[in-house]
């Protein structure tokens, strides 16, 4: 048999918690309304996505498409938050490629200002950031590089929350190998493997973000997939305390959270005024109804993902089981906060 056809099956008798709607109607602060590999869902009636939003309870998701060029920034401010306004925030971004000269930051800036303008609520920084951005001698542009403060400044000065999302997992900078515990998923998708050389070291990536956030304290900045490292929480602990404006979403990384139950409990408990809910797929009934008993259930062995075999690596995850104070926060209060609403 290959192992591609493996598809175990746990023969545990454990419980199954449907959660259908959340203990506190939730703030989705990390999705995209547009498929997330190419193509084009704007055609999709708004009414349709508010049918699901609803069903599942959510108020408002953050769309991050924006981020992905101005052009896509006012087809999403067009098609989505003009039809409903209450129910959608829309992020703008940074377009790599003007980097023409050491005044980037400044014209970055400039931007963020005219996105603003159009109704932009917040800034996303894409995983390109740090790994293949190159200023205009053709030199990757280091997460920290300070010709770009006027950009940190800018967003700052708005009130914008800078959602960033550098490096990867880290089992993508390791090499392919009988070690690697995303052997397959990088089998599935080999351009996400990031080998030191030619790319940093992940750990320099990350370096390169706590210096960033820590020279910019009057910037709040929400580290994406739990800071960029869910599989350290001790790391990126430390940075949260070093940086009262760092704040973290889980989106995508309930596979991680969710096999280290304990730390993971720990670390929502002991943050819990700086973690916010975020889906990463397009809007889903049964995948919000995944993250709700994730969050809120102490069920044991259980997928992370909808279909047979999860995607990620082959592990199974635990349910947090967190307290209601907590769970407010998470699925709301904390959003409500960092974006004004």
């Amino acid at each position: 048999m290959q192992l591609s056809d493996f598809q175990p099956r746990p023969r545990l008798e454990v419980k199954h918690t449907v959660v259908e709607r959340p203990r506190f109607r939730a703030i989705d602060a990390h999705n995209h309304l547009s498929p997330p590999f190419g193509g084009d869902w704007d055609a999709r009636p708004v009414s349709d996505l508010l049918d699901v939003l609803d069903a599942a309870d959510v108020q408002l998701v953050v769309d991050l498409d924006g981020g992905w060029g101005e052009a896509k920034l006012q087809q999403h401010l067009d098609h989505f938050k003009a039809a409903a306004p209450e129910r959608f925030q829309c992020f703008g971004g940074v377009d790599w490629s003007q980097w023409q000269d050491d005044h980037f930051g400044e014209q970055a800036a400039d931007r963020l200002r005219v996105q603003a303008s159009w109704g932009a609520q917040g800034l996303k920084i894409w995983k390109p950031f740090g790994l293949h951005v190159r200023d205009q001698h053709g030199n990757l542009v280091a997460v920290d590089d300070a010709r770009l403060d006027p950009l940190w400044q800018t967003a700052g000065e708005l009130g914008f929350p800078v959602l960033i999302h550098v490096a990867d997992p880290v089992a993508f900078f390791d090499p392919i190998d009988q070690y690697n515990e995303r052997w397959e998923e990088l089998g599935n998708h080999p351009d996400w493997h990031f080998p030191s050389p030619p790319y940093p070291a992940f750990l320099t990536i990350l370096e390169g973000l706590a210096s960033l956030v820590t020279r910019h304290p009057q910037t709040t900045f929400i580290g994406a997939h739990v800071g960029c490292y869910s599989e350290n929480l001790a790391w990126v602990g430390a940075l949260m305390d070093r940086c009262p404006n760092f704040n973290v979403d889980f989106s995508a990384r309930i596979s991680e959270l969710g096999r280290q139950p304990y730390s993971a409990r720990r670390f929502f408990l002991q943050y819990a005024d700086r973690i916010v809910f975020g889906a990463d797929a397009s809007p889903s009934v049964d995948y919000y109804r995944l993250l709700y008993r994730f969050l809120e259930t102490d069920d044991e062995y259980f997928s992370y993902g909808l279909g047979d075999v999860p995607g990620q690596g082959r592990w199974q995850i635990y349910g947090l089981h967190l307290p209601d104070d907590v769970l407010l926060k998470v699925y709301r209060t904390n959003a409500e906060r960092l974006l004004k609403l």
